[in-house]
């Protein structure tokens, strides 16, 4: 009879409200209570969400447009539950969702668990954004180990005592807040475990400005994560490395290949002599990074064929390298990185 509260925010997502809310009031496990917090909406989600108000299992908070983190926290406040957990408002979470995840909440010998964290599953749409996303998050899960560093913004729950002890969710994290929380919890010596029967479907990420947008909010926040929390570890990487470095090993494979070329036309003969002659030392030592990082992508689960996602994937790329670039400009400037 363990209640658990049930945290979701949306911000100009009204076609996503009621499939969100229908998924979340049919979950298996009883008792719950489901927080919906509109947050400053404008196209018509505050309506539709406060309809969802007469539902005996769901209370509405309304509240100007202050970020998830605020959204969540004003959550936090209300809830009863002993454990408190979050999903997107455009996800639909399986029927047994918040079940699994207490049956992984158990703590074996020695361990004190306090946050459980679940598998989303990306739809796919017929565009290559969708198909990258959805490939790319895969990824992430399919190796991940039982105790993990991070409890998934849209598929966890967190024991709300230990929650509240860290002071739960910060407004001025305005992303990366799941990383945040997750952080602070395993500093204080609690354990979060990952279970991948415990599923939130999400919509179909699309849309390119969209995607790349977020994909350099994301590197601007984690460059704030990763200076405060050195030598932490962190285990839901994914490709994403290969894509951080495809742009400059792109730029440094065209300049070795440039710098053989140009050696061929000094010598002025295409010779086989001449050939060799023209692998300099320069060449080489541009060149093997390059290999390196090819050897890599190629073994990643990326798609490699498409010219339209290989495009996009040198997009993503510069972006991240923009948001890491923003990123230590807040530092410098000692902002937060909205």
């Amino acid at each position: 009879m363990t209640l658990v509260s049930i945290a979701v925010c949306v911000r100009n997502g009204v076609d996503w409200i009621d499939g969100c809310l229908e998924s979340l009031v049919n979950q298996t496990h009883s008792p719950i209570e489901i927080i919906l917090v509109d947050d400053g909406s404008t196209d018509g989600s505050k309506e539709k969400s406060e309809s969802w108000a007469a539902h005996e299992l769901v209370r509405v908070i309304t509240q100007p447009a202050l970020g998830l983190s605020a959204g969540r926290m004003a959550a936090l406040e209300v809830s009863k539950g002993e454990w408190f957990a979050i999903t997107d408002i455009d996800t639909m979470p399986e029927s047994d969702w918040i079940q699994r995840m207490l049956e992984s909440s158990i703590s074996r010998e020695s361990e004190e668990v306090v946050a459980v964290t679940g598998r989303t599953v990306f739809a796919r749409s017929d565009d290559v954004i969708s198909t990258i996303r959805s490939i790319e998050i895969e990824s992430k899960y399919r190796s991940r180990p039982r105790i993990t560093k991070l409890a998934n913004g849209p598929c966890s729950m967190f024991k709300r005592e230990s929650l509240e002890k860290i002071g739960g969710f910060n407004p001025d994290w305005y992303h990366a807040e799941d990383m945040e929380v997750s952080l602070k919890l395993v500093e204080a010596g609690g354990i979060i475990v990952y279970t991948n029967t415990a599923v939130v479907n999400h919509v179909p990420e699309t849309g390119l400005k969209r995607f790349l947008h977020k994909r350099r909010r994301d590197a601007r926040a984690h460059v704030r994560i990763h200076r405060r929390y050195k030598g932490v570890k962190h285990d839901f990487i994914g490709s994403s490395w290969a894509v951080l470095w495809m742009l400059p090993m792109v730029m440094l494979g065209l300049g070795s290949i440039g710098l053989f070329v140009n050696n061929l036309i000094l010598d002025g003969t295409w010779e086989a002599a001449s050939f060799y002659d023209s692998i300099s030392t320069e060449f080489l030592l541009i060149g093997i990074l390059p290999l390196f990082w090819l050897i890599s992508f190629v073994k990643s689960d990326l798609p490699k064929a498409n010219p339209k996602a290989l495009i996009v994937l040198l997009s993503w790329s510069f972006y991240l390298w923009q948001g890491i670039t923003m990123g230590y400009m807040d530092a410098l400037l000692r902002r937060n990185g909205h």
